[in-house]
């Protein structure tokens, strides 16, 4: 029994050796008339990049020409307690919806920046510092340095620091965004949770996506891996370059991340350096996406283009004519398509310029010119949020058909609480930052018009009830008026 099992093992081997010498000699054949076709050959990939410009085959001098320059961001902030809403729906989606919470604790954070300038100029997110007491730069020589904030653009969420250290500072070079193709390697250099000059390697995965929360950007997509930490970071081409500013990833995803391109970078630098804002202009319309339903009953061609759904009283727009029912096909002499392109190509244009833009009204193409007006900054407050913060202790912003998507709003109208007063009459009421205002004092609110129609004759003392949503239910609170 024992020998014949010997015997049968001894052929088994025999036998295996025989077919894995056949498979070899057949795959070794295989390859050979691989090599013999032209879309095979073309095929076989490199272990770096054909056009990878170092002698060594790797990223290494590519990511030693920059590191020098990326600088790690340490920030001590006062932040506020979360509400629930802010823990379901995070921080960084209120910060930028809402601005900031009233301050009651220090927080630290981590970031990362780039020097761009040898006097110790550096970009960075917006994020990372826009609320920092204390900003922190230790340069790659592991220096510590302070920094101050020289100016900050928190639609495109970049900023400009300077390190006070005095000396003259590595500085990285600035390439063209727009030369960058899809499929280009890439490096992100960074302090992925703090771990500093860290560097990974990708390629561009897309250019000019729209992200929520962003209208002024066209960002470059990435698969290079960036996670907290690398925000304000550089992304860089194999030239050494940067090419633009890491600030997003989709954190429920593998290998997508966003970059600010470096050309926009380069224009809100220059803004910020000479007058310490980024000047943008302003139309004066509320536009929606024209669907094929819409196009139809005003006798569009085709879906694009956007639909003004309303023109604000005194506003460029409507000094120029345009309005609710129009479709605006082209502005400035280039197509929309749809609101981001309007968007960003209204804010983009310098205030004071006149443009023409070309809209489809009455079933025909008419032409309308206008001068575009500078837009107010968004920490220039309206007055009757104002007037809501003194006697009501509370701002509200109206409900965008962004901001009702992002909370899973059925029913957009209504205001949403932006911001309560610490001690206020409302907060001890129990309003929360993130309600929406359906009712006030049994009045239906639809919008803006409406809450500040139903509040502007409130005085102090005057009783007021607040019919709320909250999430999937709804709740009625009263409060009477004190002053702030």
């Amino acid at each position: 029994m024992i020998q014949l099992r010997r015997k049968t093992f001894v052929a088994v081997i025999i036998l295996s050796l025989a077919v894995g010498l056949g498979l070899g000699g057949w795959g070794a054949g295989a390859v050979e008339r691989a090599k013999g076709r032209p879309m095979f050959a073309q095929m076989q990939a490199p272990v770096v990049p054909a056009a990878l410009p170092v002698p060594t085959g790797t990223f290494a001098q590519v990511a030693a020409v920059v590191k020098p320059a990326v600088i790690n961001i340490n920030t001590v902030t006062r932040g506020g307690v979360r509400t629930p809403f802010e823990e379901f729906f995070g921080e960084e989606f209120f910060r930028r919806f809402f601005g900031e919470a009233p301050p009651e604790m220090l927080q630290r954070s981590l970031g990362t920046g780039v020097i761009i300038d040898p006097s110790g100029i550096a970009l960075t997110n917006a994020h990372v510092v826009e609320r920092a007491t204390e900003i922190e730069a230790v340069t790659a020589d592991g220096q510590k340095h302070k920094a101050k904030i020289i100016g900050m653009d928190r639609r495109t969420d970049l900023a400009v620091l300077r390190l006070l250290g005095g000396g003259t500072y590595p500085a990285a070079s600035l390439g063209d965004s727009d030369k960058v193709n899809v499929g280009d390697w890439v490096l992100a250099i960074g302090s992925p949770f703090g771990l500093e000059q860290t560097v990974t390697a990708g390629i561009i995965s897309a250019k000019g996506r729209v992200i929520p929360d962003s209208r002024f950007v066209d960002f470059l997509q990435t698969d290079a891996a960036i996670n907290p930490g690398n925000s304000g970071g550089p992304l860089v081409d194999m030239s050494g370059q940067v090419i633009g500013i890491n600030t997003a990833i989709v954190a429920q995803a593998q290998g997508i991340g966003f970059a600010i391109p470096i050309n926009m970078a380069k224009k809100v630098y220059t803004e910020l350096v000479a007058r310490g804002k980024v000047a943008r202009g302003w139309l004066g319309v509320s536009v929606q996406p024209l669907t094929s339903e819409l196009a139809k009953s005003f006798g569009a061609k085709d879906t694009k283009g956007v639909l003004i759904a309303d023109v604000i009283q005194d506003s460029p727009a409507n000094k120029a004519g345009l309005q609710a029912g129009d479709i605006i096909l082209e502005f400035d002499g280039k197509k929309i398509e749809s609101p981001p392109d309007l968007q960003r190509g209204v804010g983009l244009t310098a205030p004071g310029k006149t443009i023409t833009v070309k809209v489809w009204r009455d079933r025909a193409e008419k032409q309308v010119e206008l001068k575009i007006a500078e837009a107010q900054e968004e920490s220039q407050a309206p007055r009757s949020a104002t007037r809501g913060k003194t006697l009501l202790g509370m701002d509200v912003r109206p409900i965008t058909p962004e901001l009702a998507r992002q909370l899973s709003l059925r029913d957009p109208s209504g205001v949403i609480v932006t911001r309560v007063d610490e001690g206020s009459a409302a907060a001890e009421a129990g309003i929360h930052r993130g309600d929406v205002i359906r009712e006030v004092n049994r009045q239906k609110v639809k919008g803006m018009g409406d809450f500040e129609r139903l509040t502007k004759d409130l005085k102090e003392g005057d009783r007021v009830t607040v019919l709320l949503q909250r999430g999937p239910m709804s709740l009625y609170v009263a409060f009477t008026v004190a002053r702030g």
